[in-house]
């Protein structure tokens, strides 16, 4: 899939297109399933409680899309970084966040669309602590993507543990964006600790390590994000 992406933005298809369609994916994802499951709260304005972790990187790119999206539903999500915005790794994770906070910064005299917060080390522990009270209906894992090695560090270790306790102590529904944070999308082997999602909502192909480990993915949905297929010769 990196080859793909990385095949697919030189022809001139940019990641950032990607990242914008993966995450309108994911939001028609979660719409959908509220209007399935929950027709009348949906209509009635009364979905509340969304809270979306993003990483520094494009994974969290991804998810910050997600957030943005759901304020054009009407929907007030709550945005937890995982570090400091001068540390985002990537330009188009980058783009994406500081479009959030602009937004943010204009509306906030009347009330935000999306409530952001940033910090690094213990000071996130300390946020994901004051969350802990919270009912959230959904939360969104955005934290890590396909490419991570060796054992998960702070503070996402902790901010998967806090996932997994918010789906078993408060019957959230949480939604994987690419993968669970923790699963090796490859193998099907989890690190230390590994992201228990209820949906996972991959793109343009799906991983082989997830087919077989639907106790941590949930169900999985396969979105095309805009890819073209000439980006696959040579690689499948």
């Amino acid at each position: 899939m990196m080859q793909i992406e990385e095949n697919g933005h030189q022809m001139g298809f940019s990641r950032i297109l990607m990242m914008e369609n993966a995450g309108a994916a994911v939001t028609k994802r979660i719409i959908e399933y509220w209007q399935t499951f929950t027709p009348s709260r949906f209509q009635q304005g009364k979905i509340h409680g969304i809270l979306v972790i993003a990483g520094l990187g494009n994974n969290g790119g991804d998810s910050l899309v997600i957030a943005r999206h759901l304020a054009g539903y009407g929907l007030h999500p709550t945005v937890l970084l995982l570090g400091r915005p001068e540390h985002i790794k990537t330009e188009e994770c980058s783009l994406n966040y500081h479009l959030l906070s602009s937004t943010s910064a204009i509306t906030q005299r009347t009330g935000s669309s999306v409530a952001i917060m940033d910090d690094e080390d213990f000071g996130v522990i300390k946020k994901l602590e004051e969350l802990e009270s919270k009912k959230f209906d959904i939360v969104i894992d955005g934290i890590l993507g396909t490419g991570i090695s060796g054992e998960i560090r702070e503070p996402h270790a902790s901010a998967i543990t806090f996932i997994n306790e918010a789906d078993a102590t408060k019957d959230a529904q949480i939604i994987a964006v690419d993968v669970p944070s923790g699963l090796n999308a490859d193998t099907g082997e989890t690190n230390q600790v590994c992201v228990e999602a209820d949906m996972t909502v991959t793109f343009h192909r799906m991983k082989v390590g997830m087919q077989k480990r639907t106790d941590v993915c949930g169900n999985i949905y396969v979105e095309k994000i805009g890819i073209p297929p000439e980006a696959e010769i040579g690689v499948l």
